[in-house]
């Protein structure tokens, strides 16, 4: 109407991050045995693959150029986290996406139960931002799910390439298999509630039901969620992948090949070469071993990592102390970096909604 005028739009409640909380006992024993396997890891199996002397031998001798080198791809693969959540998540923003990667990153690298730690992160950064829930969800399930394909999906081509190369490794041949199997029930169990409006909403009721139940069990209120947030969540993610699925896959790539790239510019700078290990064989060792890290017995598969890829690399001919000493490096370009942007990130984290502009957001949603 004439004269009159319309309220300004309240800004989104600005919501405090609640960081999980583990019960007391189960923290404590996930501490301890995190502890026993790194103490084991680092006191008794590495020193049986190199002498700790002779590897920092090898490793001080780095050049000025190979050290900024180092950093250099470091620094791309911490930026290469960003682009699949700009893709899943419309109107974040470059900054953003680096703070809530880095942040959930470097809280996953640190604490027991890592993973689940880091999605809870995200969800709460972006959730006090006042993003709406159902983009949240639909970004985290998109993200989660190309990165579960790249990880089980690149031992299946790491295989191929080998063989094609004349070369063939026991321990690539079973988790190539292993991944083959992961990778097809990941395709064919997000392709069945995608198939088909009803039969998202008959899942999502199911669920519900279920869900309901397990919480009633501890005088909990019931889920809110149904069938009909399981139908809107496939009309949103098909419209979603069908505009930008090929450009989620390609981020999503990149941001696992600039890792591959740090390990073997790693190994590279402590004098392992091509003769003695070729890219293709760096290539199966590090994808063997990025399957192994998805059931973490440490945070960041700390000690784990290094033990089996170093164990890896010098099967395939590298030699020992350089082995050791190029995947320390790796490991250490990996924590560093994200922890020093995770911490920067944790401590600007409110900045993130001043500057997001996502279509249709509304913080009750």
């Amino acid at each position: 109407m004439p004269g009159s005028e319309t309220p300004p739009r309240e800004p989104p409640e600005r919501r405090r991050i609640r960081w999980p909380r583990r019960p007391k006992t189960g923290r404590t024993i996930g501490i301890l045995i995190s502890v026993a396997v790194i103490v084991v890891v680092f006191a008794l199996l590495l020193p049986k693959i190199a002498d700790y002397g002779e590897v920092w031998g090898v490793a001080k001798d780095l050049g000025a150029g190979m050290a900024v080198a180092l950093l250099l791809v470091a620094a791309l693969n911490v930026l290469t986290f960003a682009p699949p959540w700009m893709v899943a998540l419309p109107g974040l923003g470059f900054l953003n996406a680096v703070r809530v990667t880095q942040a959930s990153t470097a809280l996953s690298l640190v604490a027991p139960g890592g993973p689940a730690v880091g999605i809870t992160t995200q969800v709460a950064m972006l959730r006090s931002w006042g993003l709406p829930a159902r983009a949240i969800g639909l970004a985290v399930g998109l993200v989660g799910f190309a990165s579960q394909l790249a990880i089980y999906g690149l031992p299946v081509v790491a295989l191929v390439v080998l063989s094609g190369s004349g070369g063939r490794n026991g321990q690539l041949d079973l988790i190539a298999v292993i991944g083959l199997a992961v990778f097809t029930l990941i395709v064919l169990g997000s392709a069945v509630p995608l198939s088909s409006g009803r039969l998202a909403h008959w899942i999502g009721e199911r669920a519900a039901r279920v869900a309901s139940a397990v919480k009633g069990l501890v005088n909990q209120a019931p889920v809110r969620w149904g069938g009909e947030s399981f139908r809107l969540f496939r009309t949103e993610a098909l419209a979603l992948l069908r505009h930008h699925g090929p450009m989620l896959a390609v981020t999503t790539l990149a941001n696992a090949l600039t890792d591959l790239l740090l390990l073997a510019v790693s190994l590279r700078a402590v004098g392992i070469d091509a003769t003695h290990l070729s890219l293709i064989q760096v290539f199966a060792a590090w994808s063997i071993v990025r399957v192994l890290a998805e059931f973490p017995l440490t945070p960041g598969g700390l000690g784990v990592v290094e033990v089996a890829l170093s164990g890896l690399l010098v099967g395939f001919g590298a030699e020992n102390d350089a082995a050791v000493a190029g995947v320390l490096i790796y490991r250490f370009l990996q924590f560093a970096p994200t922890i020093a942007v995770g911490l920067i990130a944790g401590a600007t984290w409110r900045r993130g909604a001043r500057t997001i502009n996502t279509p249709g957001t509304d913080a009750t949603a």
